[in-house]
């Protein structure tokens, strides 16, 4: 009974371990997308150091600057970069 218990421990550690892992690698991909196209829409941007999900494609993109910007899909599905 007690390996059991140990396996089921070293699975759910595990399990976490993944899961956070994979969140932080999405938010590393999220804050490059948002530079990305924050950039190409000639707004500045040294680098995003933080993003804020409102939506599945609606987010707010802190810069290293200072700038803040709301980056969202309008509603003819074009991307939106506004400065807050």
């Amino acid at each position: 009974m007690r390996v059991r218990v140990k396996g089921w421990n070293f699975a759910t550690l595990l399990a976490a371990g993944l899961v956070a892992s994979a969140l932080a690698a999405d938010d590393a991909a999220t804050k490059k997308d948002l530079f990305t196209v924050i950039t190409l829409n000639g707004m500045p941007c040294g680098e995003v150091v933080s993003v804020a999900s409102r939506a599945e494609n609606d987010h707010v993109a802190t810069c290293k600057d200072g700038n803040r910007y709301r980056v969202f899909l309008n509603a003819e599905g074009r991307v939106v970069v506004q400065k807050l």
